[in-house]
């Protein structure tokens, strides 16, 4: 990884999928790599091409789409988002790779930074392969309020 920070990707489905669904106040993501500055900065399985340490990032950059999936899709809902209620984190990991927690809360950092309130229910999931050769990969169920209508 370069020492610059990657910007993230707008969320796009890279297939037949929304990024983001409201469905009864919940937002529910795709999920979603760590794209930016129009690809993944990084390709490779965790325990063979990446350390948990080099992977921390990557889980925060796609928990940071994930976010902004649902925030605009609660935006188009007139909605707000107001907490995580529940994280999958997927790691391409080699069968010996037992850090995963470690990459994981990664994720959980950055989406208690962009969305305050009690940390989410998390799994982490270790799994053979992951889209575009991503080492991790982030889903969220988030909750939402009313948008606050502005007074001109």
């Amino acid at each position: 990884m370069s020492a610059a920070t990657p910007t993230p990707d707008a969320p796009v489905p890279q297939g037949d999928y929304q990024a983001a669904r409201v469905v009864g106040g919940l937002v529910f993501t795709a999920g979603m790599t760590p794209r930016a500055d129009g690809g993944l900065p990084v390709v490779g399985v965790l325990g063979a091409d990446l350390t948990a340490l080099q992977a921390v990032p990557l889980a925060a950059l796609a928990a940071a789409r994930a976010v902004e999936a649902g925030r605009r899709a609660a935006e188009a809902a007139g909605l707000r988002l107001t907490s995580g209620i529940s994280m999958t984190v997927y790691l391409a990991a080699t069968p010996g790779f037992t850090e995963h927690s470690r990459v994981a809360d990664g994720a959980s950092s950055r989406l208690r930074a962009l969305l305050p309130g009690p940390a989410p229910v998390r799994a982490a999931v270790g799994v053979a392969s992951l889209p575009s050769g991503a080492p991790v990969e982030v889903t969220l169920v988030l909750a939402t309020e009313p948008a606050l209508s502005r007074q001109p």
